[in-house]
């Protein structure tokens, strides 16, 4: 995988990602765009959505929803990297089977996860979910 970042002046910078996408991120703390800790928390949400998703359309639930809702909090001091992340997953659709919902949180999380595994070594990484009825 590669990607490029370019600065376009100021503090604002364009992510050219491998298979041709672009981000503008923001230096400046998220006025303009995203800054890159947002992205990366962002990435944290998407990367386990898609596993939790994966999981439950495997497991033949009928899922119409999903949203990661991400809470962080990071030091005070530079480096200010994160040092707890909480992902709470809603999860919508018919008849869902609780246990597999918490299977699917828990195991994105702590074993498909890409970028939560990153994350997760040198941070406090939680979870919770809700299942909301279609």
């Amino acid at each position: 995988m590669q990607a490029s970042v370019k600065w376009c002046g100021d503090k604002t910078f364009l992510g050219l990602s491998n298979s041709g996408h672009n981000i503008v991120m923001d230096g400046n703390g998220g006025a303009h765009a995203p800054s890159p800790m947002e992205m990366v928390l962002m990435g944290a949400g998407g990367c386990s959505s898609v596993d939790v998703v994966a999981a439950l359309e495997e497991g033949k639930q009928q899922v119409v929803g999903c949203e990661a809702q991400l809470s962080a909090e990071r030091r005070e001091k530079a480096p200010r990297l994160f040092t707890r992340i909480h992902i709470h997953f809603v999860v919508k659709g018919t008849a869902l089977d609780e246990a597999l919902v918490a299977s699917a949180v828990k195991d994105s999380l702590e074993k498909y996860c890409s970028v939560c595994l990153m994350l997760g070594a040198g941070i406090e990484m939680t979870h919770s979910y809700e299942i909301i009825a279609a």
